[in-house]
C-alpha cells in the first residue's frame, strides 16, 4: 500500500482521487446523454468533491507533482468545462437551436469551452509543485461550473429565457480569464 504515498507513482492517493473526478465527469456525461439530469448533476457534484479532496491529499502527503498538476487540469476540463456546457445544452438548448439565433448558440458554447481550456492551460503554466497561490486570478473552472448551475436553476424558475442563459455563458466564460481576484480556500 506504500505506492499510494509514493510521489512518483502515477497512481498515488492524490492522483486516484483525480481519476475518480474524471470517472464522475464521465458518468455525468453518460447520464446527460440519457436525459437523466438529476443523476448527471449528482455525478458532477461528486466530481467537485473529488477535486477538493485530491488537492488536500496532495498537500497533506506531499504528493504534488507535475504529472498531478497536469492530470488535475485535464480532470477539471472534463468535469468543470465540458460537463457544465453539455448540461446547459441538453437541459436547456437541445432542440431549440433553430428557433434561437444559431450563431449565438454556437458562439456561447465554443467561447465557454475555449475560455475554460485557456484558463486551465494558463494555470498549468503558472503552477509549481507543492505551492498554492493565495488568490486565483480569474474565476476558477469549478466556480464557473457552479455559476452555470445557478444559471440553470434560475432558468428552471422561468425567470430568464434561453437568450439570457447564452449571454450568461459568455459572461462567465469571460470571467474565467479575467483579472478578478478570488481567495483560494
Amino acid at each position: 500500500m506504500m505506492f499510494l504515498f509514493n510521489k512518483m507513482n502515477h497512481f498515488n492517493l492524490a492522483n486516484l482521487a483525480t481519476f475518480f473526478n474524471i470517472a464522475s465527469g464521465m458518468m455525468a456525461i453518460y447520464y446527460l446523454t440519457h436525459d437523466e439530469f438529476i443523476a448527471s448533476a449528482l455525478f458532477a457534484w461528486l466530481a467537485g468533491g473529488f477535486d477538493i479532496v485530491d488537492g488536500k491529499i496532495a498537500r497533506k502527503y506531499n504528493l504534488s507533482t507535475e504529472f498531478g498538476i497536469q492530470l488535475d487540469s485535464f480532470a477539471d476540463f472534463l468535469s468543470f468545462v465540458i460537463v457544465p456546457t453539455m448540461f446547459v445544452y441538453f437541459a436547456i438548448i437541445d432542440g431549440k437551436e433553430l428557433m434561437l439565433f444559431t450563431p449565438l448558440v454556437a458562439f456561447a458554447f465554443i467561447y465557454y469551452v475555449i475560455s475554460g481550456l485557456r484558463r486551465l492551460i494558463q494555470f498549468n503554466i503558472n503552477a509549481h509543485e507543492g505551492e498554492v497561490e493565495r488568490y486565483f486570478t480569474g474565476v476558477p473552472t469549478p466556480l464557473g461550473a457552479i455559476l452555470l448551475w445557478v444559471v440553470y436553476l434560475i432558468w428552471l424558475t422561468g425567470f430568464i429565457n434561453e437568450y439570457v442563459v447564452l449571454v450568461a455563458m459568455i459572461i462567465i466564460g469571460y470571467l474565467l480569464n479575467s483579472k478578478v481576484k478570488i481567495k483560494h480556500p
